[in-house]
């Protein structure tokens, strides 16, 4: 039974490693979204398009691999789930299919958490809300959210799932770190920032 959790996690890694964000500015008539802004397949990325149907149909499809990911594997058993739920991450940051380079991971690590614990779900998206409402900066209302989410499934006696999003948390940072640089240069864009 040993090899169920890497069966998980690799079927999590292949649906994780779908690129919508590339598929449908592909479908679009739009080009390859690697080749604008950041480079990456996110949401974030396919905004800069100027298509907001298409980021809005990227981040949720985004998220709902996690999501779909983890309750699947979740059938047969939580700590399939949670394998899924890591599988499924490391595929949208580390697609094979595109040698490796995707996404930010921000949209998957949410659907992986409401597929997990919908509570710690909602309150990702209210910390994630109320910091943009106040600073304005997409970049730290996700790593803000990050940062709460280990420690809020700890309190909420899921210490598990705190491990598990600390270690999703570390590589949202690590992925983060040119929007971290330019939040402490204080040239990160904000959000509705013209250009």
């Amino acid at each position: 039974m040993s090899y169920l959790p890497i069966l998980a996690l690799v079927f999590g890694y292949l649906l994780g490693s779908i690129p919508f964000g590339l598929l449908l500015t592909r479908a679009a008539g739009l080009g390859d979204v690697r080749s604008i802004g950041s480079g990456n397949i996110g949401a974030t990325n396919v905004l800069r398009t100027g298509n907001k149907g298409l980021a809005a149909a990227t981040l949720l499809l985004d998220a709902l691999k996690g999501t779909a990911a983890v309750l699947i594997a979740g059938i047969y058993g939580p700590e399939l789930a949670m394998a899924a739920g890591l599988g499924a991450f490391l595929g949208h940051i580390f697609p094979v299919w595109l040698g490796f380079k995707g996404g930010k991971g921000v949209a998957t690590y949410i659907g992986v958490l409401f597929g997990l614990m919908w509570q710690a779900g909602l309150l990702f998206l209210a910390i994630w809300i109320l910091v943009a409402l106040a600073l304005r900066y997409s970049s730290l209302s996700a790593l803000t959210a990050c940062i709460v989410t280990p420690f809020a499934l700890w309190f909420m006696g899921r210490s598990d799932l705190a491990i598990l999003f600390a270690v999703l948390s570390v590589i949202v940072f690590i992925k983060h770190r040119a929007n971290i640089s330019r939040l402490l240069a204080g040239t990160e864009t904000r959000i509705g920032a013209k250009g």
